[in-house]
């Protein structure tokens, strides 16, 4: 097995590649500026160099506020990049997982998302993803894994957790929503979940790669400051009306794990057991 994984420099990406290479699978890892997704060339340059036999494309445009403005722009990296690469592995015989994200459905449900549940984005990052999800189905219908994931965060690059605990840092108090509830999703743990998948080699489908369980923000950032050992009483609650942003946020996308089953692996654990071994893995701001 020869492994390409694009956005190779992102917290999932990163983790990827060490990952696979610990364990003595061949893995090249590729990032801006060495590759560009959104020209057909710059792939190709890639593939004749590499010849995978896997891509995971974790090359995404994730600003999701920037993308409400730049959807032209962010349509070309998640949706034509995507087909691109899908594209590629058409010709060269490869599969392609494809990791994408819960702003695919409205975030208005009140019990988990399955696979199969309609979609149905409210933003123009979900609008591009999605678009990303249906170029890889239709040119490799039966050689692709879609993996959604939500509330990443790692010990690398930008995230939610790391933003508070560097705000537990700085500040005496923090307010954080009550009233958007998800699944944090700790990045090494999503990695080795997709390389099981990779390795049990499943059917084509869709799964949803989250830690078990379900929170809101406020609850996520307390189980932050309690795991650096801070006083989680100095999270405040708050609701979404206190942060207005240029794209709304699901209200509600936490994403069932039904799919695990079809290719004989369990769902990830549960995300305060993700939290605390991230802790122990070196978690901090």
């Amino acid at each position: 097995m020869r492994v390409l994984v694009t956005g190779s420099l992102g917290q999932l990406g990163s983790e990827l590649v060490r990952i696979l290479g610990e364990r003595g699978t061949i893995v090249m890892g590729v990032d801006r500026p060495g590759i560009d997704i959104t020209k057909a060339g710059s792939i190709a340059t890639a593939f004749g160099l590499f010849e995978p036999t896997v891509v995971i494309n974790c090359a995404a445009w994730t600003a999701v506020d920037d993308a409400e403005a730049n959807e032209e722009a962010a349509m070309q990296v998640n949706g034509l990049g995507a087909e691109l690469l899908a594209q590629a592995c058409a010709t060269s015989g490869a599969w392609m997982l494809q990791v994408s994200t819960d702003y695919v459905f409205a975030g208005d449900a009140n019990s988990p998302y399955a696979e199969w549940a309609p979609t149905y984005p409210l933003t123009a990052y979900g609008r591009t993803k999605l678009a990303g999800e249906h170029a890889v189905k239709q040119v490799l219908p039966n050689s692709h894994w879609i993996v959604r994931t939500a509330w990443l965060y790692g010990l690398h690059g930008n995230n939610f957790a790391r933003t508070m605990l560097k705000l537990e840092k700085e500040r005496d108090t923090v307010a954080v929503v009550t009233d958007q509830i998800g699944q944090p999703t700790y990045a090494r743990d999503l990695a080795h979940q997709l390389i099981a998948l990779i390795d049990a080699h499943p059917n084509a489908g869709t799964f949803h790669g989250t830690n078990a369980g379900a929170d809101s923000w406020y609850e996520f950032a307390r189980a932050v400051f309690e795991g650096a050992g801070a006083d989680p009483s100095r999270v405040l609650p708050t609701d979404s009306a206190a942060f207005i942003r240029p794209a709304p946020r699901p209200a509600y996308s936490v994403l069932g794990h039904e799919a695990w089953d079809s290719a004989g692996l369990a769902p990830m654990r549960d995300w305060r057991e993700a939290l605390s071994a991230a802790f122990d893995d070196g978690l901090s701001a």
